[in-house]
């Protein structure tokens, strides 16, 4: 089944989300992440969540829990704060989630808080592109959203290609924990 087809089946089934690890589309994504340091796969969140977060600071420029989360994100993986206060706001970001209509928009708010926990772990960063490829359809819609879902795969890929070879060249702080 490719993965319009698996699409399909989920949006018949009335998922709200519309990939999962497992899906077709994203094994060579996946397996290309977990073969990556912690640190390239931190940068290579924390780039996506930024321009995520100020798509949404444009249709929400009085909200603050997406740009929130990711800042403390940020401050957490520098070792400025500790986990359980870049979490509170992580999961902020997701309770906005809770409180607006937009079906992309919601994915959206899902995806920074997937980049955003990719600091405790690389298994979340998968989670990004389910969401934000999720918004993607949401926006397009099924019937015309293979072309644009293909690309934003692609630029998944260009993007952790370039943070695997300039991830010794990030300026920022890292906290011990980022450095094993």
């Amino acid at each position: 089944m490719n993965w319009i087809d698996e699409v399909n089946t989920k949006l018949k089934r009335k998922n709200q989300v519309l990939f999962s690890k497992d899906s077709s589309l994203l094994q060579d994504l996946r397996l290309l992440l977990e073969t990556q340091n912690h640190r390239t796969v931190v940068l290579w969140a924390f780039e996506f969540a930024e321009e995520t977060v100020e798509k949404l600071e444009e249709k929400y420029p009085t909200e603050s829990r997406p740009r929130n989360a990711l800042k403390a994100s940020k401050l957490w993986a520098s070792g400025r704060i500790k986990m359980p206060i870049a979490k509170r706001e992580i999961l902020n970001c997701h309770a906005f989630a809770k409180e607006i209509q937009s079906l992309e928009d919601i994915a959206l708010c899902h995806a920074i808080g997937q980049a955003c926990s990719t600091v405790h772990t690389s298994g979340h960063a998968l989670g990004f592109p389910i969401y934000d490829l999720t918004a993607i359809i949401r926006s397009y819609g099924i019937d015309h959203c293979q072309t644009p879902v293909e690309i934003r795969k692609q630029e998944y890929i260009e993007k952790i290609m370039y943070w695997r070879s300039h991830y010794e060249s990030y300026t920022g702080d890292w906290a011990d924990f980022m450095l094993r």
